[in-house]
């Protein structure tokens, strides 16, 4: 088994729940860094992975999609200045930890996850995704486990439809035809998400649902009568929606020669680290119970 790990997830997550007046002696804010390391330190002693990458991503505006539509995400407001400051100390303790991290500018995390879960598919390894983004729930296959480490636990295959509402191969389209306020898809107007999980329960796919319009209105949804005429008017909008809906499993990504086999961690480097910050013992030790581990 593979664990795949969402970090800017988890990073974003510590930011806003860690307490705000946790700084370093300079006055910088460090809550997300003590609350992404402590993630970290929690789950490399709970889990001990034999096989484990940390992704982040790098930017909201340069991935591939923002060339396809420019308003992608375009509703989020850039992270400010003592938050990518975190991140970058984040990669840093990742680092120092002894464990695969990556980042590009060009990919979203979701799609150098879905990378290595292609990859690791390929090579018989299966996956955890370690995340609580409901996109990467796309990616599973009958061997794979979307793991919410915070919240609702571990959910496979089969659960999903009881969690999203849909199968992990519709994920995409359901998106699609439904929309994503949260990364400024618009989906296609009209159609809700019970609309949309409807359709693709008769149909199957996005693709088979606008291969036979004529019989849309045999689905038993509200407004079922106007809807393949709605579905056809919006079809480029669906299109468009599909291609930022899907994850990526191409992504350039530079591995080192020990792949995913975590390395014993740099206990100087994550002191040096926590020296700068002024985090005190508790992390630290936990850093060297990693260790011992290794």
């Amino acid at each position: 088994m593979q664990y795949l790990i969402d970090a800017s997830v988890y990073v974003f997550r510590a930011y806003y729940s860690m307490p705000d007046d946790m700084v370093d002696d300079a006055g910088n804010p460090i809550n997300a860094l003590y609350g992404f390391c402590r993630f970290l330190g929690d789950f490399m002693e709970r889990v001990q992975p034999d096989h484990i990458a940390v992704l982040f991503d790098e930017s909201l505006r340069s991935s591939f999609r923002s060339e396809i539509y420019p308003e992608y995400k375009a509703n989020r407001d850039p992270a400010p200045p003592e938050l990518k400051r975190q991140f970058v100390q984040c990669r840093r303790f990742t680092n120092a930890l002894g464990l695969m991290n990556c980042g590009h500018p060009g990919y979203e995390a979701d799609d150098l996850i879905g990378t290595l879960v292609h990859s690791g598919r390929e090579e018989g390894i299966p996956s955890t995704i370690v995340t609580r983004d409901k996109d990467l729930a796309q990616l599973l296959s009958q061997r794979d486990i979307f793991w919410d480490f915070a919240g609702k636990g571990k959910i496979k295959y089969d659960q999903v439809p009881d969690v999203f509402g849909v199968w992990p191969e519709q994920i995409a389209d359901f998106l699609a035809l439904a929309g994503d306020a949260v990364d400024n898809i618009p989906g296609v107007p009209g159609v809700g998400k019970k609309t949309a999980a409807a359709l693709l329960k008769h149909f199957g796919s996005l693709e088979k649902i606008y291969a036979k319009l004529d019989v849309v209105h045999e689905v038993n949804v509200r407004g079922s009568k106007t809807l393949g005429a709605k579905l056809d008017q919006h079809r480029d909008a669906a299109v468009l929606a599909r291609k930022l809906t899907g994850i990526a499993c191409d992504a350039p990504m530079d591995r080192p020669k020990t792949g995913l086999r975590p390395i014993a961690p740099d206990l100087g480097a994550i002191n040096a680290l926590f020296d700068e910050a002024g985090i005190g013992t508790a992390l630290r030790r936990q850093a060297e119970r990693v260790s011992d581990l290794r």
